[in-house]
């Protein structure tokens, strides 16, 4: 599917090994809740279908995040309308189940003590119900390399730490010897953060939240470089090629719709070395031609499946600046 996307643009490139997340390896889950006539029901949906399945033997999810089914089930029971279903995010943290719940009833005071005793018996680190956080009991921590972050309610991870971790080793040996990296769509600091082991990094992300997220947990860190971070719509408003003039290196890790605007001017920067990172082989490859026909080489490229026994495709490639 990678190779199709660059041969539609006239490229190719020499593919390494694919690198597959094994089996009940996501992190992350987000279950639909549904009250019943007696009790609720919380699963996935069937395939095109508002139907919910429940699913208590999933092949797909971490084992610990099969607890979370009963929690979204009682959620459901506690504070969902029947008439529509509650969407439950469950997270694996480094201190128990990060649950984040949306589509519920507007919690009065009852409720409210209700999804407090609801979080103490199911011994979750923290529930948030409709964007507002009821109960913090430990911080729902992530790890990225040494360094923990509290990422905000339901903010984006990747889907598994073995996809991650072979994500970070392909940035980081991709942009080895820069003195100062800039990061684009950084999230929480997944690549922004263990980069700051060798390099001066700059930080740029759509939302304030995981902005926060990021800058608290270098601050928290012990022996890192400087990371300076900034809250900005790329979208909208990509960092022009004279913004990025300071830097040697770029880490892109743009969501599904790709990063044209963001490109461009990324292209016309002209940095060393850039590292793109990609959910969706036909975005990433029109940006990939981009680059190219601006003077780059697109080295190689890494394909890690974090989403197995699926057609979604995660990867990571190498671009090199190889024409003045």
């Amino acid at each position: 599917m990678v190779k199709q996307a660059l041969r539609a643009h006239g490229l190719s490139a020499t593919f390494r090994p694919i690198v597959t997340s094994p089996p009940q390896s996501r992190r992350r889950a987000v279950f639909s809740a549904r009250r019943t006539k007696k009790s609720a029901l919380a699963g996935f949906h069937a395939r095109a279908s508002d139907q919910i399945i429940a699913t208590p033997d999933c092949k797909l999810i971490d084992p610990a995040l099969l607890a979370g089914l009963p929690v979204a089930e009682r959620l459901a029971m506690i504070g969902a309308s029947r008439r529509s279903e509650l969407n439950v995010t469950v997270t694996v943290s480094n201190n128990g189940l990060d649950v984040a719940a949306l589509g519920g009833l507007k919690a009065d005071g009852p409720m409210l003590v209700d999804l407090a005793h609801a979080a103490e018996e199911s011994d979750l680190a923290r529930l948030t119900w409709n964007d507002e956080v009821i109960v913090s009991r430990r911080p729902p921590t992530q790890s990225f390399e040494t360094i923990e972050v509290i990422p905000p309610p339901g903010a984006f991870l990747q889907a598994t730490r073995e996809g991650e971790s072979a994500l970070r080793d392909v940035v980081h040996e991709i942009v080895s010897g820069a003195k100062a990296i800039v990061d684009l769509f950084a999230g929480c600091g997944t690549f922004a953060l263990p980069l700051a082991t060798q390099a001066r990094v700059h930080a740029v992300e759509g939302s304030r939240d995981m902005v926060q997220a990021l800058d608290a947990g270098w601050r928290k860190a012990n022996n890192l470089k400087q990371v300076t971070s900034e809250t900005r719509d790329l979208f909208h408003n990509p960092l022009r090629a004279e913004d990025l003039s300071d830097f040697d290196a770029c880490v892109i890790d743009p969501p599904r719709a790709g990063a044209e605007a963001q490109t461009r001017e990324l292209a016309r920067a002209r940095l060393s070395q850039v590292a793109y990172v990609s959910c969706n082989p036909r975005s990433f490859a029109r940006d990939a031609a981009l680059l190219v026909a601006e003077g780059y080489t697109l080295d190689w490229v890494q394909v890690v499946d974090q989403f197995r026994w699926s057609t979604h495709i995660e990867l990571a490639a190498s671009f090199s600046l190889t024409s003045a």
